[in-house]
């Protein structure tokens, strides 16, 4: 498995610690949407799509089985976040 594009759409919240979502592509034929970029204590990490399923309880919706798939997410998302053409949204 590749990931083969990385969309990145910042956003800036006043008070909030996400930055933006990523959409991921992989290997040009499976795409991923909403997943959320979050400025943590020491770096930012990301948080998979996920749906409510009670009052206070979510559950992700697609999620990688294993640290290492986890890993190759985060580090193209991040990298491309940090990519200085990628443009800043107004939030809605």
């Amino acid at each position: 498995m590749e990931i083969t594009k990385v969309r990145v759409h910042k956003v800036e919240r006043e008070g909030s610690r996400m930055k933006g979502y990523a959409t991921v592509t992989l290997d040009d034929c499976f795409v991923v949407r909403n997943i959320r970029i979050i400025e943590g204590t020491d770096k930012l990490f990301i948080a998979m799509p996920s749906r409510k399923i009670g009052e206070d309880k979510y559950e992700d919706i697609a999620h990688p089985i294993n640290a290492e798939t986890r890993a190759m997410f985060e580090e193209k998302i991040i990298e491309e976040y940090n990519n200085p053409t990628v443009e800043e949204n107004e939030a809605e």
